[in-house]
């Protein structure tokens, strides 16, 4: 369709909306341009965002907030640690035994009560044991040293442990949160 027909069949579609209503539903045709959807006013809506600015699935949004609801903490936060623990893969499964979204190792899901196999209870647990582990040590570098590294290693060398795998996680956590849509730990 070219720039005359689209125009011509705009200004039709209006003509008939406004002026003469009852011959618009008649004189519609079964699918209209998009333009003279929009000059008829009946354009359709935009679709939501497909995601969170961390690129969080749709499906999982709802946990993330509700999460962060319970805990206290900021959904950027726990999209930021679901991300770099798993990409947001709820089938998810590391070498060294952790499982889901968060990445939970067995033993803590179990001590968390929860099943690390849904996908919902993993977010939830996880953000309950970054929440533990801020209190314990009152720093946001140093909680998510101790959610890779577990706390023992952050205890034993009084900071982030010398590990470059739990430096490059630390780091990488925190420029996504300075990068991302807010910096916050707190909701």
């Amino acid at each position: 369709m070219d720039v005359t027909s689209a125009w011509a069949d705009a200004m039709l579609s209006l003509w008939l909306t406004q002026l003469m209503p009852e011959l618009a539903a008649a004189a519609a045709p079964a699918q209209t341009s998009a333009w003279s959807q929009v000059w008829a006013g009946t354009a359709p809506t935009r679709p939501e965002p497909a995601s969170s600015p961390m690129g969080v699935p749709p499906a999982l949004a709802q946990d993330f907030a509700r999460a962060a609801s319970a805990t206290g903490l900021s959904p950027q936060l726990l999209e930021a640690v679901a991300r770099q623990e798993s990409g947001f893969n709820p089938a998810a499964q590391s070498q060294a035994g952790a499982i889901g979204v968060m990445q939970l190792m067995p033993a803590t899901a179990r001590s968390l009560g929860v099943n690390p196999a849904s996908a919902a209870e993993n977010i939830s647990g996880g953000a309950h044991y970054l929440a533990e582990l801020l209190g314990q040590f009152k720093s946001l570098p140093l909680a998510l040293a101790a959610y890779n590294a577990g706390p023992g290693a952050v205890e034993q060398f009084g900071g982030v442990p010398p590990y470059a795998q739990t430096q490059h996680y630390v780091r990488d956590i925190l420029a996504s949160l300075a990068t991302g849509s807010g910096a916050a730990t707190r909701a």
